[in-house]
Formats: C-alpha cells, structure tokens, sequence
C-alpha cells in the first residue's frame, strides 16, 4: 500500500472555527481544530491549532482499547503511568513523562476515545521553546465533535481508515 507523502487541514468554509477538513489522496473528511481556531502564532494555552507543516513523529496506542495499529508510523502502547509535560517551566516541557509527575501534564490514558490513538506531530519538539505550545497531537474526536485544546483530531472510523497509510515521512500541512 502506498504510503501518504501529506495530509491537507484546512478551516472549513464557512463553518464554526473549530471545524476543518482533512484531505489525503482524494479522499476529504471532517476534522476537529482547536476552540480558537487555528493560528500562525501559537502559545500554550491558547486553544489555537498552529498552522504549518509538520512530521507525524511516532505514535501512542490503548492496548486495553485497541490492538496495535497496522502502520509504518512507530506506535507506543501508553500506560497508566504515562503523561505528556504541559509546565511551561520544566524542563521536560512538551514531552512524554512517567506519573505521578508534580508538574502540570495531561494523562495520556484518558477516560474518554481522544488519545486511544495519538500521533505525535513535530510541533515545538526540536528544539521546545518553552511557552510555545505543547500536547499537539493528531488524534481521535470526541463523539460530539468537540473542539480540540490545539490538535486536530478525526473520527475513530476515519483514523482507522488513515492508519496504514501514515509513516514517519508523512507530514500533515495545517493552512488557515
């Protein structure tokens, strides 16, 4: 199966700020943006989607939820123990910690489907600036289609339709 060179978002026309439409081959699906929509100039906590051209790093996986996704892309499975550094003043900032961590972080076992599928995207990875966003992953939508705190998420059914397409040459191109 030939794997994806990009994925397009874009802000849906004339829909709510949240909404995007993600394009690959010829194939275009809805997404979910970030709550303010996307930016140019991220910052931590500003709930915006950042636009421009980023690599699908690697990926995390619930083995309690699902088996591992059939992809070239490297999937993780995530643990109980396993955070994502939000503190802008850490060092580990914008990266995978081990709970309990006494920092700011999110739980990547979430009690919700979002993270049961992650992508990483190298957004603020190399090099972090602290303060310039963290968390931006591609992953699953809740099932009303919430926004995102800063990612771009898809339906399950699509992402498992995405999946084997994805590599770590795959790069996902967000234009406003």
């Amino acid at each position: 199966m030939k794997k994806l060179k990009t994925i397009q978002v874009n802000k849906r026309p004339n829909g709510k700020i949240h909404h995007g439409l993600l394009t690959f081959n010829d194939t275009t699906i809805n997404c979910c943006l970030g709550r303010s929509g996307l930016t140019k100039q991220k910052k931590e906590g500003d709930g915006a989607t950042p636009t421009g051209k980023f690599r699908l790093l690697y990926g995390f996986f619930r083995m309690d939820r699902l088996k591992k996704p059939e992809s070239s892309l490297r999937f993780i499975q995530i643990n109980a123990n396993d955070g994502w550094c939000d503190s802008q003043d850490d060092p580990k900032y914008n990266s995978l910690v081990k709970l309990p961590f006494n920092q700011s972080h999110e739980i990547m076992t979430r009690d919700d489907r979002l993270y049961d599928i992650c992508i990483v995207l190298d957004y603020n990875i190399d090099p972090c600036v602290s303060g310039m966003g963290s968390a931006i992953f591609f992953h699953q939508t809740s099932p009303e289609l919430k926004p995102t705190e800063g990612c771009v998420a898809i339906d399950p059914k699509d992402m498992q339709l995405l999946l084997p397409l994805l590599s770590d040459e795959t790069e996902m191109i967000i234009q406003a």
